[in-house]
C-alpha cells in the first residue's frame, strides 16, 4: 500500500471517481455532474481519498443554509473493508463543520446494512424514509447527524468570510 492522503477533489481527480461511481451504483452520476460540481457548484464540496496521488474513494456533500447533506460516498471496489469509507466520511464530517455546518443528513438503501453500520458508529441516527427512492423503488432511509465535531473554518480552501464593515 502507498501513501494515502485525503483531500478536496480537483478535476484531475474526475475520471477516478467516475470510475468509482460506476462501479458502485446502478445508476451511476455522469462525469459532467463531478465536473459541475468540482468547478462550478458553490454549494458542492467534494473529497478523495488518494493512494498515491490516484483517487480510491470520495464522498461529496452539498451545503444549504446550515445543513450538509451528503450526496455520495464510494470505494474503489478493490479497497473496500480497509476503511477508506470511515476515513472519508470521518473527513467530510470534519470539514462541513470547518464549513460552519450545524448538522449533516443523508439517504442510504435500506439494503445497504454495511453503510448504516458505519454511519450509526460515526453518530447518524434513523430519522425517516423516503419510500421508493432509489431506481428499483427501494426505500431510503434517512439519517442524521446532530452535533459535529469544532469547527476550524481557517481549514476550509473554499469558504469565503465576509468580513464586518464595523471593524
Amino acid at each position: 500500500m502507498g501513501e494515502i492522503t485525503v483531500g478536496l477533489m480537483t478535476a484531475a481527480d474526475v475520471d477516478a471517481a467516475y470510475e468509482i461511481e460506476a462501479a458502485s451504483f446502478p445508476v451511476p452520476w455522469s462525469k459532467e455532474v463531478f465536473r459541475h460540481d468540482v468547478a462550478e457548484n458553490q454549494c458542492a464540496r467534494y473529497l478523495v481519498v488518494r493512494e498515491d496521488g490516484r483517487a480510491i474513494a470520495y464522498a461529496g456533500v452539498w451545503f444549504v443554509m446550515d445543513e450538509g447533506h451528503i450526496m455520495n460516498i464510494a470505494v474503489r471496489p478493490d479497497r473496500r473493508g480497509m476503511g477508506y469509507g470511515e476515513m472519508v466520511c470521518r473527513a467530510m464530517i470534519q470539514l462541513a463543520a470547518d464549513s460552519g455546518m450545524s448538522w449533516m443528513t443523508l439517504e442510504v438503501r435500506r439494503s445497504n446494512a454495511a453503510a448504516q453500520a458505519l454511519y450509526h458508529k460515526l453518530g447518524f441516527i434513523d430519522v425517516g424514509y423516503r419510500k421508493r427512492y432509489y431506481e428499483n423503488s427501494e426505500d431510503a432511509l434517512i439519517m442524521a447527524l446532530e452535533r459535529l465535531p469544532e469547527g476550524n473554518p481557517e481549514n476550509d480552501p473554499l469558504l469565503t468570510v465576509e468580513e464586518d464593515p464595523e471593524d
